[in-house]
């Protein structure tokens, strides 16, 4: 039965970039509002509404007084970084199944970018630095995201023989995807031999290795499918949901680079859905990295361990390939928008109004991946176009 179900009943994206001169509450209050008006509602309708700020942290509870939003019955701020957006999705579904609310805006928004400045200093101030006996990883040169992922990708390249061009397969196939994204940041057409042309960030890093940083804000309404089923856009069902944080330790032994939380997120959300990886058309994963990619396509199960570098080289994550992945350019061409960036992708292929030269033609079943900190959040979606029964 529907009852069962919560839906994505509206969509709201801002203009994402670089774009200058708003603040992350400008690009969220937009984004709200954009949401709401596609679902075909009024802001008294909502009830609940969760926030996940990003690097610029702009945003937090005080949204629901600058939108007037009233009487709420569900009202938080939600921090898993890159996996929030699946996690809040999931809360405005139990919220909704379990009758707490009626209509649940979830919002991200953030603005790190500022004009004449470098886009790398957006993410300075999010340095890691260790104190104490691990203070030698500092002194060793670990002091960034990009460093901590490029000893991830490092790892898993040895122990899978996964080469640069495998990693260069993904950044190619996603800038396939990305030209026919207008929303898309990056949409010139991208070689292997331009990637490898790239500058190094962190080897085995380079720069097209390496995700966006952008500016913008993203939300969406989740209802129950009776009140979505009267709105004007289809509904987009969330079958299934589920979180893991591994808490991986840096020590001989470690999983750490090899497999992910995706793997558990995966298979929680997967079984609660009940669906098998051959069930899903459309994969929208976390792709920080071009390697995290590789990685949870084979938490997911769409390949086996070590194959996925091949899988990408083959073609099949590129457009017309067996297994459509991130087909609006994902972070690493389209835009950054932490979690929601694969999530609004998931929702127009579902909806089936991605545009015409990037629609997937079976989009009735979608799975979204977020990953947040060094590997350390992991949550994951699975979105259908029909009810489950």
């Amino acid at each position: 039965m529907s009852g069962r179900n919560a839906a994505i009943a509206g969509l709201g994206l801002t203009e994402v970039g670089k774009v200058y001169g708003r603040t992350a509450a400008d690009f969220a209050d937009e984004a709200v509002r954009l949401a709401v008006a596609d679902a075909g509602l009024k802001l008294r309708d909502i009830d609940g509404l969760l926030v996940n700020a990003g690097q610029s942290r702009g945003i937090d509870l005080s949204l629901a007084k600058r939108l007037g939003l009233r009487d709420l019955s569900l009202l938080s701020q939600v921090q898993s970084f890159g996996a929030s957006a699946g996690i809040m999705i999931a809360q405005a579904a139990a919220a909704v199944r379990c009758g707490q609310a009626i209509s649940v805006v979830c919002v991200f928004a953030d603005a790190p970018l500022r004009e004449n400045a470098r886009t790398g200093e957006a993410y300075l101030s999010s340095s890691l630095t260790a104190t104490g006996f691990r203070s030698a990883e500092t002194a060793g040169g670990f002091t960034s995201v990009n460093h901590r992922y490029a000893l991830a990708a490092a790892r898993y390249m040895a122990h899978y023989g996964v080469t640069s061009d495998h990693l260069g397969a993904v950044a190619v196939s996603q800038r396939k995807w990305a030209a026919h994204n207008p929303a898309a940041q990056f949409r010139t057409p991208l070689t292997l031999e331009d990637y490898h042309r790239s500058r190094w960030v962190v080897q085995p890093l380079h720069l097209f290795d390496c995700c966006l940083v952008s500016n913008g804000g993203a939300a969406v309404v989740v209802t129950t499918p009776e009140r979505a089923a009267t709105l004007p856009k289809p509904p987009v069902y969330v079958w299934g949901w589920g979180q893991a944080h591994p808490g991986y330790v840096m020590e001989r032994g470690s999983t750490f680079g090899l497999v992910t939380g995706a793997a558990a997120s995966g298979a929680a959300a997967m079984k609660m859905a009940g669906i098998t990886p051959s069930d899903v058309d459309v994969r929208e994963i976390y792709d920080c990295y071009t390697y995290t990619v590789l990685v949870t396509l084979e938490d997911y199960g769409f390949c086996d361990r070590g194959e996925a570098g091949h899988l990408a080289a083959s073609g099949a994550l590129a457009p017309g390939g067996a297994l459509p992945t991130n087909t609006g350019g994902g972070q690493l061409s389209g835009f950054y928008l932490w979690g929601m960036t694969p999530l609004v992708e998931a929702v127009q292929q579902v909806r089936g109004r991605a545009g015409e030269a990037r629609q997937v033609p079976q989009h009735e079943v979608a799975l979204v991946s977020g990953n947040g900190g060094i590997l350390d959040h992991h949550a994951t979606l699975v979105l259908g176009a029909l009810p489950t029964s």
